[in-house]
């Protein structure tokens, strides 16, 4: 009788045992349970902790209300400007209604993957290419609303949305490298107009000062020596400026006024000639003006009434 009564109380405890052990669950802290009894959805979200259930009767279904992170595949298409790009990008959701997450959508992670590629599609096709490139928080902005609207019916909140990358054909990447190139020349070029501006600028005072202080400019011209002499060249080109010279002649003490010539005295009056005076015989003439005088001053010899053989003879 004893034995019969320690039989049945052991297996009277090896069954509530195996019960215990059946209808007893452990829900994690980021974790919430949720209840189906014969199908139906029990009120109430199992909370973490120990909990317990009917073997038979109850399905305890655990949800992960830890954020998830989903990579987006790479998604091509045709940008608003015709461009062919391919763009990934990465999902952060949680949930926040466990029971919404398990009743009304079959497996909310792959509808809130297929959901995050379709919105992605479209928001490559409403944008252009320098959006995608610059302006991607907007986009993000874009792409997560377009995700969170159908997921807040199953239970799931879109935390962030982010594109990751844009892949370019290699065409398109050599015809941005050269607009990039083209743009930082021209402001280069800019920039150095700019400088030779406030140059001169700068050098137009500067003259102005040298042209009042001209010692300045011989000053300017020692400094020119010392730096070229740093330099440690054997050759020396020393260049000697006008203004120089220019200043040099103003320093310089004006010449002494010349000397008045002597006042000449007065021509006597020629004497008379005398027997003594004449030339000897044999002293040489002086020289015959040759001279043809012109022909205007000569005398006509001929007769004015004479008529002129160059007209005309008289008619009859």
């Amino acid at each position: 009788m004893v034995e019969q009564l320690l039989t049945a109380g052991i297996a009277a405890a090896a069954g509530v045992a195996v019960y215990l052990g059946a209808a007893a669950r452990v829900v994690k802290q980021y974790e919430r349970g949720v209840v189906l009894r014969f199908g139906r959805l029990r009120e109430g979200v199992r909370p973490p902790g120990f909990t317990m259930i009917l073997p038979v009767a109850d399905r305890l279904h655990k949800v992960n209300l830890q954020i998830v992170t989903l990579p987006i595949p790479a998604q091509e298409g045709i940008t608003r400007d015709n461009v062919t790009v391919r763009v990934d990008a990465v999902v952060y959701f949680k949930v926040v209604d466990p029971a919404s997450a398990i009743i009304a959508v079959e497996d909310y992670r792959f509808a809130v993957s297929q959901m995050a590629q379709t919105s992605l599609r479209s928001i490559i096709g409403k944008s252009d290419l320098d959006d995608l490139l610059s302006n991607r928080e907007k986009l993000n902005q874009g792409l997560e609303l377009m995700i969170d609207s159908p997921a807040m019916g199953w239970g799931v909140q879109i935390d962030r949305v982010e594109i990751k990358d844009v892949s370019l054909p290699e065409t398109m990447k050599r015809s941005m490298a050269r607009q990039a190139e083209a743009d930082r020349e021209r402001r280069a070029r800019v920039i150095n107009a700019d400088a030779e501006l406030q140059a001169s600028h700068k050098l137009a005072e500067a003259a102005a000062v040298m042209s009042d202080q001209p010692a300045a400019l011989q000053l300017r011209l020692l400094q020119t020596v010392i730096a070229v002499a740093a330099e440690k060249n054997s050759t020396l080109v020393l260049p000697f400026p006008v203004e120089l010279l220019r200043f040099l002649e103003r320093a310089a003490p004006p010449p002494a006024a010349p000397a008045a010539p002597p006042q000449s005295l007065p021509t006597p009056a020629p004497a008379a000639r005398t027997p003594a005076d004449t030339p000897a015989p044999d002293a040489a003439p002086p020289p015959l003006d040759l001279a043809v005088p012109p022909r205007d001053a000569l005398p006509s010899l001929e007769d004015p009434t004479a008529p002129d053989p160059a007209q005309d003879p008289p008619t009859a």
